[in-house]
This record gives C-alpha cells, structure tokens and sequence, in this order.
C-alpha cells in the first residue's frame, strides 16, 4: 500500500488548493478539446528547437518568463515530447541575493532581463506533466544563484495576464505550489552535480561543459500526486 506522505496542516491547504487549480485548469482545457501543450503551439507546426509561443510568455511586472520547446530525439533517458522551461525575472529576485554566474538576456522589448532558470517540466504530446528537471547554466543561459536563495524566492514565479492562454498560465503557477518540496530538492541536487562535475572535471568550466546537461530530474505522476492528497485530506 502506497505511503502517504507527512504534511502538516498549513502545507496540506496550500497542496490541496494548488491541486485543485491544476486539475480545474485541465479539465477547462480539455472540456473545449484542448490541453496544455496545444495551448503553447497555439495551432503553429512544432519544429525542434523552436519557442513556442513565439517571443516567449513574459510577466511585465515580476519578470517571470517561460517557453515550451523540444529537442532532437537523441538524448537517451531525456527524450520527451517536448518541455517547458520557466525562469525568474530580476525583479522577483531580491537585490541581497547575488548570483554565482551573472548574465544577461535581451527580451523582446529591447530591454535587459537578468533571468534566471527555475526548472523544466516535461510533456507528454497529450498534454500531461511526466518530468521535473534542472539544467546546467549553458542550456538556457542567464543568471545561476544556488539552490538555498533560490529556493527562497519560488513563489515569485508570476504570470497575471491571459497570453498565451489563462489556464495555461494558472496551471504553471499551481504546478510550482504542488511540486514545491521537490523542486526544491532538485535545486540542491543541482548544485551538488554541479559541484561534484567541478571536481571530477578540474580543467574545465562547468557552468559551459557541453557534457553535463540534465543535473538533475523526477519522474512525477500527476494522478499519483492528486491521490495523496486526497487521502492525506480523508476525501474518498
């Protein structure tokens, strides 16, 4: 029998509201004969590699950012039908907060953004979460805080508006809520993968080693994740 996980009451509330947000954003979408990676295509022929929407969804105010794209089938254990990648804006990152890598990223306004990458979710082609993961600094670029701030600033992530797609927006927010624990033990996994290539790896920078990609990831099952709450709330 499947253990039900330990929340306290507080943390129970906060999952349980999240995992009503992204059931309820689903069944939105699949009710009009949608899901959320159409919602991301927008209709548009899906090539590898390619942003999806076009430009990125961009948070005025906090900054937050995503964009859904795939990469060419040849990544072995990583292959997936396509991937989301979301990332802090620099004004949802506190100035006390310095960063282990600085960088900067243009926008589509012309303007400067200091993002940094939270974490990737991967899709199913039905639209369905299958995979959290973290990335080294080279593959998406921008700023690298470790794990202990960044996790601090989780909440942050912000969407308030309807592009591309409201439900799509909302689910990515609740996603963040109900994942948050493992998010950020992905974080910390990173930065000990990170550490651990530099150490195996001397002569080399390891923010730009093309040979560590994934530094870390999570199989999730979204059906699974919903039915622990539900028994942890006693809901038959």
């Amino acid at each position: 029998m499947r253990k039900t996980p330990r929340w306290s009451g507080k943390e129970l509330e906060r999952l349980a509201g999240a995992a009503a947000e992204v059931v309820d954003c689903i069944r939105v979408l699949e009710k009009s004969g949608s899901n959320l990676v159409a919602e991301a295509l927008g209709g548009r022929e899906f090539i590898e590699m390619e942003h999806y929407p076009p430009d990125d969804v961009r948070d005025p105010k906090s900054g937050s950012q995503f964009y859904f794209h795939a990469h060419p089938q040849t990544r072995g254990q990583w292959n997936d039908y396509g991937h989301f990648h979301l990332f802090l804006g620099a004004a949802s990152i506190p100035s006390v907060l310095k960063p282990v890598v600085p960088d900067q990223c243009k926008t589509s306004e012309g303007g400067d953004a200091a993002l940094c990458h939270l974490i990737a979710i991967s899709m199913t082609r039905q639209g369905r979460p299958v995979r959290l993961f973290t990335t080294n600094r080279w593959v998406t670029g921008g700023l690298y805080y470790e794990a202990d701030e960044l996790i601090t600033v989780i909440d942050r992530f912000e969407l308030d508006h309807a592009h591309p797609s409201s439900p799509l927006n909302r689910w990515m927010i609740a996603m963040l809520g109900l994942y948050r624990n493992e998010i950020g033990d992905l974080l910390l996994a990173r930065d000990c993968a990170v550490t651990e290539w530099q150490s195996a790896h001397p002569a080399t920078g390891v923010f730009e080693d093309r040979a560590l990609e994934i530094t870390s990831a999570l199989d999730i099952d979204l059906d699974n994740r919903l039915e622990e709450i539900r028994r942890a709330l006693r809901i038959d």
